[in-house]
Parts: structure tokens; sequence; C-alpha cells
């Protein structure tokens, strides 16, 4: 997509919402704003008290999806330790991380301890925590238990949307409920957590508008319990005019994803500036896209937006390859779609990784 077509797109999403209208003309949508949301100067000041943060979306090599990493017969903290050991030597300092309804609901306790460990370990690598609760993204039919192998040469085969279904049910709505209320309520002024990212990509698998309920009603319950932590949900597709203007203004930090080239991404930081709060990248990097560490990389930090790229270590996600083009026999692709290291913890490019300190400070 151009950068003219990019901007336009992005102004139709974050512009005054009384001013914009949908490609059928239908009349303008005016979001709610939830009682709460913090102001400008007080998202500004606690931005400000941290140094530039980059780091990855973190799923450890051993899991294909959320259940895996989380649930007790497979959580692994010597796992994750030793990969947020190699995080800390290359000076990532934050990690965004999914967590599941479904761990929780099968067993809220022991959910709870691990996210405690979990954190634990991240604090012990000067790692800050971005928790995502909900996500419109690639399979439903969560359940606990053991979870399926990866399919060969098939991008993020076993990841998980949730809840993964359109939220109607009173009943559904409660369970859902307790849960962000159970979580954020444990941890609501807890030191190692950055942010909050409510729900991820709402309106993916053409969902649309039918998430907005369930999206208003997370920020509601978020509101209701006022962590000390910001809330967010980022912008991700440009013509999900009603989900962006209600995301854009509800949102104490501005989240998105881009996994375009240099120019077209520094457009579109520039547009979503015009919010004056803090911004953070909380998806970019894909390799055949162009999107990558040499050219985005530097951009973020020079215009002073957190980044987190998608992919740490090649594991059973298969975020190695591309969501584009399945490669049958597996084999490893000629240019890595995602991730930083391999599985023994060498670099995939020694030269990204150079860089990539040089950026910390390392």
């Amino acid at each position: 997509m151009k950068i003219k077509s990019i901007l336009a797109a992005a102004m139709l999403c974050i512009a005054t919402v009384a001013n914009a209208q949908d490609a059928a003309k239908k009349p303008a949508y005016t979001p709610p704003v939830i009682p709460g949301r913090w102001t400008m100067e007080k998202a500004n000041t606690w931005y400000a008290q941290y140094p530039w943060m980059s780091g990855a979306n973190y799923i450890p090599a051993y899991a294909i999806n959320q259940m895996e990493m989380w649930q007790a017969e497979t959580f692994d903290p010597a796992a994750i330790d030793k990969e947020f050991g190699w995080a800390e030597g290359i000076g990532f300092n934050l990690m965004r991380v999914f967590l599941h309804s479904q761990a929780w609901k099968a067993d809220a306790p022991g959910f709870k301890k691990r996210i405690d460990q979990f954190l634990g370990l991240a604090d012990k690598h000067h790692i800050k925590i971005m928790f995502v609760f909900f996500d419109d993204c690639w399979n439903t039919g969560a359940k606990p238990g053991k979870q399926p192998e990866p399919k060969v040469g098939v991008h993020n085969s076993g990841w998980l949307q949730d809840p993964g279904f359109i939220v109607k049910k009173p009943e559904d709505f409660a369970y859902l409920k307790k849960y962000v209320t159970d979580i954020l309520t444990t941890f609501k002024n807890d030191k190692r957590i950055l942010l909050w990212d409510l729900y991820n990509e709402p309106g993916n698998k053409d969902k649309g508008n039918a998430s907005m309920e369930l999206l208003v009603e997370v920020f509601k319950w978020a509101r209701t319990v006022n962590p000390s932590q910001p809330i967010s949900a980022g912008v991700w597709r440009w013509d999900l005019y009603d989900l962006n203007a209600f995301q854009a203004n509800n949102s104490d930090v501005i989240t998105y994803h881009n996994y375009d080239a240099v120019e077209p991404h520094t457009a579109m930081v520039k547009v979503l500036k015009f919010h004056a709060r803090p911004l953070i990248c909380t998806e970019y990097m894909a390799r055949t896209r162009n999107s990558t560490f040499e050219t985005v990389m530097p951009m973020l930090k020079e215009q002073n937006v957190a980044a987190i790229n998608w992919g740490f270590v090649s594991g059973k996600t298969n975020t190695i390859f591309s969501w584009e083009k399945v490669i049958p026999d597996g084999s490893e692709p000629p240019l890595w779609f995602h991730d930083v290291f391999r599985k023994d913890g060498t670099p995939y490019k020694q030269a990204e990784v150079d860089l990539i300190k040089k950026l910390n400070g390392k």
C-alpha cells in the first residue's frame, strides 16, 4: 500500500470520530468513552519514567499456543528463564505475552501462581511484561490438555483465539468478566507489568463489528478494577472504522500493529502522534514484507516508539514460516519471516542481533 493511501486510511481511523463516515456513507459512529481514561499528561508522565523499550511477542519454543505455555502439565520455567537470558543479553526489556481464559477456567489458582512465577523470571532479567487478554486470531476450539502438534511448514498452526466465538450469552460474559477481573485485581499494582493489552486484533477472522460488544465490555471491566498500569487495545486494520475509533478513544496509551516497510510505517507513526499520547508498536518485523530490524527499529527508536516485534525464538509456533506461504516439506525458508534466535540460542542473523544490542546500548 502506498504511503498516501496508508495516511488516508489511518486518518479515517483516528480522526475526530464525529466527522468520520464509513465507505457506505452511514452516519458517523460515536464510540462510547468509558470513564477513567488517563489524561494525556498522566500517560506521557508515565511513559517518560522508562528508557526506550524494545522486545518481542514472546511464547517459549516448547509451546505451540497459549494453553501449552501456561497449563500446569507443560509450563516450563527453566526454558523461560533460559530464553529470557537471551533476551536480556541483547537488551530487550519488554515482552508482550498472551494469556488465555481457558487456562484460568481450568485452574484459576494455579494459573495465577504460574503468572507470578513467570513475572519473577522476567524481573530477574530486567524485562517488563505486557499481558494480552483476548484475541481474534487463528484457531477456535481452545481446550485444556494435550495440544496439537505443529502442521509442517505452516505459520502459527496451533495458535488459539480467545474466547474463539462471538460472545452473546450472559453466562459467557459472566465467566469472561470474572476471569478478567480476577487477573487484573490480583496483579493491578504489580510493577513487573507494564501495560494491559485488553484485546488483540478485534474483528479478525471476518468478525468485524461483531467483536465490538466484548471489546467495550472488557474496557468497562478494566476501568472498574482501575489497575495502576495503563490499558490499551491496538489498532491493526484501518478499514475497521468503528472498532478503531473505540480503541483509539479509550486506550491510555496508543498501541498498534504495522508489518509494512519503513516508509509507510513512518507515515503511520506521524499520524498516530496526533493523539499526543505514548506510542507502542506491539507488532512489526516480517522480513519478506520488508519490515526489518535494520530499517524499522532505528526509526521507532528515533520517534520514541516502543518496539515489539513478532517472534523471539524459533519453536512450535513455526513463525519462521510466512503466513502467506506454506512450505510443505518443512524445510527452512530462504528468509525467515519472524523470530530472532534458533532453538539453541544462536542468532538467526548475527548482524541483526548486533544492531539490536547497539540500539539498546548493550
